[in-house]
């Protein structure tokens, strides 16, 4: 039942940003105007690739090489999450086809780097967020919640303030990056642990 409430927000803020277009471009504008973070916008917009693979990556390495089953589960948990999240974003996008906002809004809206596809939703901040929630229902400490989430936002306003997506596309990407990691979770359950299952089979073969 929560899984259908967030795709009802997830497609509320596409159809709400229809009708509220004028007032959310003011709103853009007034992000997308900040000069003096640009640089460092690009760097944490930049990490987001990086980050998403290495902290999965790092994580299976070092469980697989202590032997340690229980970070390995987490670490598959965590990689298929933004994994669902970030192939999800892109069928969104194939299907919305919404133009990026300095496209629709040219010389008002002026971004600091040119994408090829589609606006809605945002990559970016969806598999920032599958990220930070997944590693957050990993690790339930303040230490790794706070972090952790403050990068995934702080990815969402960079790709504002780039100039590259509109308010919607980043909300709509944080709830789809959050949904995923809570849909990876409960499908684990309802399907009987096949991550714990897949994470036994492999520690065997390796070891």
């Amino acid at each position: 039942m929560k899984y259908y409430f967030i795709l009802f927000i997830f497609f509320a803020s596409y159809g709400v940003n229809a009708s509220a277009q004028t007032l959310e471009t003011k709103w853009l504008h007034s992000i997308n105007s900040q000069s003096s973070i640009k640089g460092s916008s690009k760097f944490i917009s930049n990490s987001a690739a990086f980050v998403v693979v290495g902290v999965p990556f790092a994580l299976l390495a070092e469980a697989y090489i202590d032997k340690n089953e229980s970070g390995a589960e987490k670490g598959w948990y965590i990689a298929s999450s933004v994994a669902l999240s970030g192939i999800t974003a892109l069928v969104m996008k194939s299907c919305t086809k919404r133009e990026r906002p300095y496209v629709t809004y040219s010389g008002y809206i002026v971004p600091e780097t040119m994408e090829s596809n589609s606006s809605f939703p945002s990559f970016h901040t969806s598999v920032a967020f599958s990220l930070a929630t997944s590693l957050s229902i990993s690790y339930p400490k303040w230490y790794v919640i706070a972090p952790s989430m403050l990068w995934a936002t702080s990815v969402a306003y960079s790709r504002m303030n780039l100039g590259v997506h509109y308010p919607s596309d980043v909300a709509a990407g944080a709830v789809l990056g959050a949904g995923s990691s809570w849909l990876t979770y409960k499908m684990n359950q309802w399907l009987h642990q096949p991550i714990k299952r897949v994470t036994k089979r492999s520690m065997e073969w390796l070891h």
